[in-house]
């Protein structure tokens, strides 16, 4: 029985590091940002102006002038802003061209072109292209601006994460973590960039499964945090909570919820009480709190257990009510005029929490029936899990996210929840709880074939 639990629990314990995985690069954003955003309805208005600026660098100082060059950038930069990235690449190409002829191929100008078009075909995942490319914007920082300077190591970086998505990690690890000690040596080892750049090598690190390497630098970035701006902060009550995680993962189960319940303090205090970082706080700590228990079956009396069991079933319940409450709020708000809908983010969020929150809940419910043996004719619980989760398929306001995104979470749930009910406990005369199984497994089906017809 604690071998099946513990398979189950294996897979319910690393969804932890899905959102870790998934966070945008706040960098890497930045760097698809810049001063070129328009609103839709001012987007032709500002391409007919770069392309008029293109037209009189060409007729002012002529076609192969290096203002053309500059012309030319801005004109490939609106179009990459624009995801218009074969456009964009052609006219990068051509204002290398020129600024090589009028500069020399080893020119700063030169460098930055091509560390732009690196970018572009960075973002279009020609990652071999972009490498090249990255590859020698460093080699001319390096002998212009010296391998000491923020740029070049912001290259590096760069690079690092391509090397990164073509597999090639121990290469991409050291670059970032050469890139970081720049950063330090220039004394920007406490900045936004420097903590970001952290947090990504720490991230690389938990995809190698090397959980003590990462665990350093989640330490390192929560002492910089934890001294720049306390402890009553957001920033740094977040990076508290990866830490935890990742001491999870390593089983330092009394620092990891010491963390936690600290994280879950400074949010209620910072945030409202119903905020969606509250309730990501409380899923972790009720998924901690079931792996307290699971890993201390042999020693702990049936009072212990129940104990334990009922603050993670309480946990993951309010978990699962804030979750719900932002999802209801955003239905209701639908038919109101001048209401502060919910996000699309937060709508996002909200549904990727209450994916986990469910999946702790049921797994939590199992366990007790199964440890505590709890009557086996009350499965109320589970099958309001399993339903709650069906409900998101089915509901109008939440069916498109988790048929897009968060359909691969929501498909990990759903399977999960089946494998509980399955294998740990079959319910054979349950008919409700089999009509939900079955319905749960036509839905598993039906996103699946939506998958393959649109690959």
């Amino acid at each position: 029985m604690l071998r099946e639990m513990l398979l189950v629990y294996n897979g319910l314990k690393m969804d932890q590091w899905s959102q870790t995985n998934t966070q945008s690069n706040g960098e890497f954003t930045q760097i698809m940002g810049g001063s070129f955003s328009r609103k839709q309805r001012q987007l032709d208005e500002a391409e007919k102006l770069f392309q008029a600026a293109l037209l009189e660098a060409k007729e002012g100082f002529g076609l192969r002038d290096p203002h053309v060059a500059s012309a030319l950038n801005n004109l490939a930069e609106f179009y990459r802003l624009k995801k218009e990235y074969e456009k964009a690449e052609l006219l990068y190409l051509e204002a290398i061209e020129i600024l090589e002829e009028s500069f020399g191929s080893d020119d700063i100008r030169v460098g930055t072109a091509v560390h732009s078009l690196g970018i572009c075909y960075h973002l279009q995942l020609k990652l071999a292209q972009a490498q090249t490319c990255y590859e020698r914007a460093l080699k001319i920082e390096g002998r212009v601006m010296g391998i000491g300077h923020p740029e070049y190591a912001g290259t590096m970086y760069l690079l690092a994460k391509v090397l990164s998505l073509q597999g090639k990690r121990k290469n991409a690890e050291c670059l970032a973590e050469e890139s970081i000690r720049i950063l330090e040596e220039a004394g920007l080892g406490d900045s936004p960039t420097c903590i970001q750049r952290m947090k990504y090598l720490s991230r690389e690190l938990i995809k190698s499964k090397r959980f003590a390497d990462a665990e350093i630098w989640q330490r390192k970035i929560l002492h910089v945090l934890e001294l720049s701006k306390g402890w009553d902060s957001l920033d740094t009550a977040i990076a508290a909570e990866l830490l935890s995680l990742n001491l999870e993962a390593m089983d330092k189960l009394k620092e990891s919820e010491e963390l936690l319940e600290r994280c879950l303090a400074v949010k209620k205090k910072v945030l409202p009480e119903d905020h969606l970082q509250v309730a990501l706080t409380l899923v972790h700590l009720a998924r901690i709190t079931l792996h307290k228990v699971l890993n201390d079956l042999e020693n702990a009396n049936s009072d212990v257990t129940a104990y334990y069991l009922a603050k993670a079933k309480q946990l993951s319940n309010d978990s699962i009510r804030i979750a719900e409450g932002k999802l209801n709020c955003s239905r209701k708000d639908q038919n109101k005029i001048n209401s502060t809908s919910t996000t699309d983010t937060d709508k996002i969020a909200a549904t990727a929490i209450l994916l986990q929150a469910l999946n702790v809940f049921g797994f939590i419910d199992v366990t007790a029936k199964r440890l505590l043996g709890q009557g086996e004719q009350d499965y109320k619980s589970i099958e309001d899990v399993l339903r709650k989760c069906i409900s998101l398929y089915k509901e109008p306001h939440t069916r498109r996210l988790v048929k897009k995104a968060v359909k691969q979470d929501y498909m990990m749930c759903l399977r999960k929840l089946i494998v509980l009910v399955q294998r740990i406990h079959p319910f054979p005369q349950m008919t409700g709880l089999q009509e939900l199984l079955v319905e749960a497994g036509q839905i598993i089906e039906e996103l699946a074939e939506e998958s393959t017809r649109n690959k």
